[in-house]
C-alpha cells in the first residue's frame, strides 16, 4: 500500500461496523495517531532539509532528508498495522456475507489496493458478484464520499459493471462482465418488508483496457494485508 500518498481521512463516524470494545477502538485509533505523529516529523525533517538547501548546507540537508525518509516509512509501518488490524474485525468470518467485503476505517488508496486484491481473488474462485460496504458519507469531511467513486472509478478500469443497492451505502459489483440493470433486492428486514426504494441506475459507460498495476515493495516483501483476505473472506 501506498503510505505517503494515503489521504489522513477515512469516511464513516466510526472504524467498526459492529459494537466493538473500547480496547479495540483504543488500538486502532493508537495506531493511527503514531501514523499521524511520524507524518508530522516526517514534514519537519523535509522542510528543514528544504531550509538547509537554500543556504548551501547540503550535509545537513541529506542528513533531515534521510531522517525524514525514515519517519516516513515508520508511517507507512504504522498505517499499515491499522489498516490490517480494522479489515480482520470489520471481515471476520461470521460477521458479514462471504459474498460482501466492509471498506470501513480504511483511507481512500488503502481500500482500493484491498478492494482490488479482494477482486481478483473472488473472480479467481469463481464468484459472480460482490456487495462492496463503502457507507454513505454522512461523516466524512464536508459530507462528501471519498470511497464511493474510488470504488466506482476501480470497477470501470476493471471492466466490471455495479448498481448502487436500496441500501446507499452499499455497492453491488457483477464480477462476470456482465450488464447491471438493478442488483438484487435486499434480504427481508426484521419486520418482514423490503425496502421499495428505487435502485440507482446508471447510463451505460464503454470499459476501457486496464493494465496491470506492477506491485508496490509493500505488497513484495510481505502479503500482509492482502493475504488476510483470503482468511478473512472466503467465498464459496
Amino acid at each position: 500500500m501506498a503510505s505517503s500518498a494515503i489521504p489522513l481521512e477515512r469516511f464513516g463516524g466510526h472504524a467498526f461496523n459492529h459494537r466493538t470494545s473500547v480496547e479495540l477502538e483504543e488500538e486502532y485509533d493508537r495506531l493511527r495517531d503514531l501514523a499521524r505523529a511520524e507524518a508530522e516529523k516526517k514534514k519537519s525533517c523535509f522542510d528543514r532539509a528544504h531550509e538547509a538547501y537554500e543556504r548551501g548546507d547540503g550535509a545537513e540537508a541529506k542528513a533531515l532528508s534521510n531522517e525524514g525518509k525514515r519517519h516516513q516509512a515508520k508511517q507507512a509501518e504504522y498505517n499499515k498495522q491499522a489498516a490490517e488490524f480494522i479489515f480482520r474485525e470489520n471481515n471476520a468470518m461470521g460477521r458479514i456475507a462471504e459474498d460482501t467485503i466492509d471498506l470501513h476505517g480504511l483511507f481512500v488508496e488503502e481500500a482500493e489496493d484491498i478492494l482490488e486484491a479482494r477482486i481478483r481473488d473472488a473472480q479467481a474462485r469463481g464468484q459472480s458478484h460482490l456487495h462492496v460496504i463503502v457507507g454513505k458519507g454522512n461523516h466524512s469531511t464536508g459530507g462528501v464520499r471519498k470511497i464511493k467513486p474510488r470504488v466506482e472509478q476501480l470497477c470501470r478500469e476493471l471492466g466490471l459493471d455495479y448498481a448502487t443497492e436500496e441500501n446507499e451505502g452499499r455497492i453491488y459489483v457483477d464480477l462476470g462482465g456482465n450488464r447491471v440493470e438493478a442488483p438484487p433486492p435486499l434480504p427481508p428486514q426484521p419486520d418482514g418488508h423490503q425496502s421499495h426504494s428505487r435502485p440507482q441506475k446508471r447510463p451505460h459507460r464503454p470499459r476501457p483496457e486496464r493494465p496491470q498495476r506492477p506491485q508496490r515493495p509493500e505488497e513484495q516483501e510481505d502479503d500482509g494485508i492482502f493475504g488476510c483476505i483470503k482468511a478473512c473472506c472466503t467465498v464459496m
